[in-house]
């Protein structure tokens, strides 16, 4: 989901789980952050001896991302997952940077991003569709890679690596639930919420909320093409109620000097 507007002065740690993220995946997920923030530490981990990374070569070349070398000393265990963490607590302390973008569809991560969040930092993960519940939950905000580009089919991963099981990709929220309650929860006493407030309320109970996952490019396109939604343009933004739920006007009150008037007459 794009935010409003780039936000050039936040500085934002984007760390890759390269056994667990594919190369295909690179040059959209670093677009994708740019609308966040400037990416200004790029790393990747991974066991860079093994064959399995050799198609990162490129993408860490093209898009200077630093690759962090993390030896699988022992056969079923992922020292990448301990390696990544460790420099996510190094650059927590720093205190130089504002956001964490964890990319990876492994729950071993969902530790690591509350604690960053209890640190005060924003976390935005990114992961496949059968990224775990818990680490989606974990992030504010959760983007899913299959929703980055055309070209963004993952061969399956290897469960020896950590990765999620495999399975179905979990199904979406009910569409026209999600939105009613947005709009209930933001709107004012006429029955109107400003589309940027329901906006903040979507990312807000739901981290992997994006409107590309039904289809629309932007929420705007999304809200707009409900049929029991009522979108009305105003000023530089758009408001948005419940078709049929506006509230009847109240009638005028009469003013206190035509009541003290009439008591008078009487």
């Amino acid at each position: 989901m794009t935010t409003s507007s780039p936000t050039p002065n936040v500085r934002v740690a984007v760390l890759i789980d390269a056994d667990n993220t594919s190369p295909r995946h690179a040059s959209a997920l670093l677009s994708e952050l740019a609308q966040y923030g400037v990416a200004t530490v790029k790393r990747a981990y991974g066991d860079w001896t093994t064959s399995q990374l050799t198609g990162w070569k490129t993408q860490l070349n093209q898009h200077a991302i630093a690759p962090v070398q993390q030896f699988a000393y022992t056969t079923g265990k992922n020292a990448t997952d301990s390696a990544l963490i460790i420099d996510a607590m190094d650059l927590l302390y720093s205190g130089n940077l504002d956001a964490f973008a964890l990319v990876s569809s492994d729950s071993d991560f969902t530790r690591l991003a509350t604690r960053l969040r209890e640190g005060g930092k924003t976390v935005y993960g990114l992961g496949l569709r059968k990224t775990p519940a818990s680490l989606v939950a974990a992030c504010d905000t959760f983007i899913y890679l299959e929703l980055l580009g055309d070209d963004a089919d993952e061969e399956p991963t290897d469960q020896a690596t950590g990765s999620a099981p495999e399975g179905e990709d979990p199904p979406l929220p009910n569409l026209q639930s999600l939105l009613t309650r947005a709009v209930n929860k933001q709107s004012q006493d006429d029955g109107w919420a400003d589309l940027g407030a329901i906006g903040q309320y979507l990312r807000s109970a739901n981290s992997s909320f994006d409107p590309r996952l039904y289809g629309f490019a932007k929420l705007v396109d999304l809200v707009e093409g409900q049929p029991y939604l009522v979108t009305e343009k105003s000023g530089n933004g758009v408001q948005v109620r419940l078709k049929g739920g506006a509230p009847k006007k109240a009638p005028a009150r009469r003013s206190t000097a035509k009541k003290s008037a009439a008591k008078k007459a009487d």
